[in-house]
């Protein structure tokens, strides 16, 4: 038995080695500066004063110093980079699906894992929330190499309770959980029956919510492989049906349709920025264009 588990141990060490190599590589090659230009910190604080510049702002003088040295100075304030960033990671069953090269699943670990080492590049703190129709799990915001690696660790092998999602509860949960300020990022398929709009509008108020939404292309669109046999991983329920109906595979392309307009309309009406990573496309192109949207916004 204790080898058993030292056989698990070492395998489970070895995927969250290879998961931080390549995001980290990712984040070191490639965010660098956008996450940065991306994400505002807290506000502006005191730095240090100089002396005047010509175009130098004349409210910026600081008028003790310039009267002691007789020369004009004036104050330099930069901006308070250290953030606090939460993931919510939606752990409902919905997420195994996978008929690329990936699942759903392990798409989220790996834009998590990307998330979590820009974050504390950037000296920010970085926490989680594993959330199904519950609150499964939450790790509090800290810093550094270590924690970012236990966040890895719990990505990997954690097991929900529920099979069910509920994305409205985790903001509830959220707007509890954090008295102040974060940026939060939310990992789900957000295949949600319930109409989440109104929690998600309130944190968004307190918070900076951005939603990044993990899809697959066979949930819109059945190949033509005849009878295909199906399992919705949440309610257990399995069926046989024949894909080489053309009236059903246009309903399931209608419905998914319906779907995706349903879910980026509540993203636009609560003034959340959002992107749709499929598991067959490369997530760096998807989150790099979130991130220069942020930054023209932001400027």
């Amino acid at each position: 038995m204790q080898g058993i588990i030292n056989v698990e141990t070492q395998e489970l060490l070895q995927r969250v080695r290879r998961v931080e190599i390549k995001t980290r590589a990712l984040t070191n090659n490639i965010f660098a500066g956008e996450y940065h230009s991306a994400f505002k910190g807290r506000g502006m604080s005191f730095a240090e004063v100089r002396e005047y510049q010509m175009g130098d702002d004349v409210r910026d003088i600081d008028w003790n110093v310039t009267a002691r040295l007789g020369t004009p100075h004036v104050k330099v304030y930069e901006e308070e980079r250290e953030l606090t960033v939460m993931l919510l990671v939606d752990v409902s069953r919905s997420l195994d699906f996978g008929s690329q090269t990936r699942t759903m699943r392990e798409t989220v670990i790996e834009i998590a894992a990307t998330l979590a080492f820009s974050a504390i590049q950037n000296n920010d703190k970085i926490g989680v929330v594993f959330f199904s129709d519950k609150i499964e799990r939450f790790i509090p915001p800290k810093k550094g190499r270590k924690h970012i690696l236990y966040i890895i660790r719990e990505l990997l092998q954690f097991k929900a309770e529920s099979k069910y999602t509920k994305v409205g509860h985790a903001m509830e949960f959220l707007m509890t959980a954090l008295t102040k300020r974060c940026i939060c990022f939310v990992l789900s398929d957000f295949l949600d029956k319930d109409d989440f709009s109104h929690p998600l509008l309130i944190a968004n108020k307190k918070h900076d919510m951005v939603a990044i939404r993990i899809t697959d292309v066979r949930l819109g669109d059945f190949p033509d492989v005849g009878l295909l046999r199906v399992f919705d991983a949440e309610t257990g329920h399995i069926q046989y049906i024949d894909t080489s109906s053309k009236a059903l595979r246009e309903e399931q392309i209608s419905w998914w349709h319906k779907e995706t307009e349903r879910i980026e309309g509540i993203f636009r009406r609560c003034g959340v920025s959002y992107t749709t990573v499929p598991t067959d496309a490369d997530f760096v192109r998807q989150l790099l264009q979130l991130f220069a949207t942020r930054a023209r916004i932001r400027k």
